[in-house]
């Protein structure tokens, strides 16, 4: 028996408890690890409440993003040993699997043996920042230095992840956040513009920092009515991807800025790349490869320890962090 998290009915961040129960063995395909840290992710309070693609079959285990070490192998799997670091690739169903926990199975395919250089609550902070901001921007955006970006809520670990994949390919990253309380954290983190959308006018500061032309890609887990305002900031033909609803109300079609301009409005989720094994190899790559070089660096905002899951969830939804939080265990 080992401890795991899961939660009986959906909710806040009280729901989540700390069970006993017998993870079992591997089947065909998948691997259980010992997992020594996990990353939290806005899809795992959005499953929590209720608000995610999937709706949770209770009682639910959640949690995507994980770092360990190779306890068994099912069937059929290469490419693995035991005692292997690892971490794992978001994407799969947390329906099915879920890394809260002392131990969890996971699918090999969505298994990343990890440099050894990262530490354990590194290597718990790679994949969904760094694969969510390549799939959007490189993989769909076709990034160019050319470019100029906008990097909605830009204080996430996806958002900090967004602003060093723009840097990487010499665009121009222009972070947004409500007030001006992170902009000297997100300055120091890369960010060649922050734009503070309750005191500064958004569309305005683009125009400013671009001569003019507007943003050609927009990266946005908000959502709501301030599609409208990104639209406004868009250039000609550019593209706004929205890969979150962070704002829960109705999100307009901004129908004049798209059809003046010829803009593309566009839906995301990283399951869309993860689940196409060519695509996610060359993200894969990318990210070890950005790693290796230095160009990527995840940010760890907070750790916790395993039994302040709940503070770990009302952490993530005070809005406070810059980077990741990550939940360690012995």
């Amino acid at each position: 028996m080992v401890r795991v998290v899961r939660f009986h009915k959906t909710g806040g961040p009280e729901v989540l408890q700390i069970d006993e129960m017998d993870v079992g063995l591997p089947g065909a395909g998948e691997l259980r690890l010992r997992v020594h840290a996990f990353g939290l992710t806005r899809g795992d309070a959005m499953f929590r409440a209720g608000r995610y693609l999937e709706h949770p079959i209770l009682p639910a285990r959640i949690g995507q993003e994980a770092a360990g070490t190779v306890e068994a192998i099912g069937e059929g799997v290469a490419g693995f040993a035991i005692g292997d670091k690892v971490s794992t690739m978001p994407g799969f169903s947390m329906n099915r699997y879920g890394v809260y926990g002392e131990q969890t199975i996971i699918p090999a395919a969505m298994t990343v043996t990890h440099p050894n250089s990262l530490s354990w609550e590194h290597a718990a902070a790679i994949w969904m920042p760094y694969m969510t901001a390549y799939g959007a921007l490189v993989d769909t955006a076709l990034l160019t230095p050319r470019d100029a970006v906008i990097i909605t809520a830009a204080a996430s670990s996806v958002g900090l992840a967004a602003i060093q994949i723009a840097n990487a390919a010499g665009a121009v990253s222009i972070a947004t956040t409500r007030t001006s309380a992170k902009r000297g954290a997100l300055l120091s983190h890369g960010a060649h513009h922050v734009i503070a959308t309750e005191e500064q006018n958004l569309v305005e500061e683009v125009k400013r920092i671009t001569g003019g032309k507007g943003a050609r890609i927009t990266f946005d887990p908000v959502a709501g009515e301030a599609v409208e305002t990104l639209a406004e900031a868009a250039a000609p033909g550019g593209i706004i991807i929205l890969y979150g609803a962070l704002a829960s109300s109705p999100t307009p079609f901004p129908l004049f800025p798209a059809v003046g301009k010829g803009l593309t409005l566009r839906g995301y989720a990283l399951p869309e790349l993860v689940c196409n094994p060519e695509r996610m190899a060359k993200g894969k790559q990318y990210v070890l490869d950005g790693l290796e070089s230095g160009k990527l660096k995840p940010v760890i905002a907070k750790t916790f320890a395993f039994d302040k899951i709940v503070d770990a969830h009302r952490f993530m939804e005070s809005n406070e962090q810059i980077g990741k939080i990550v939940v360690t265990l012995n």
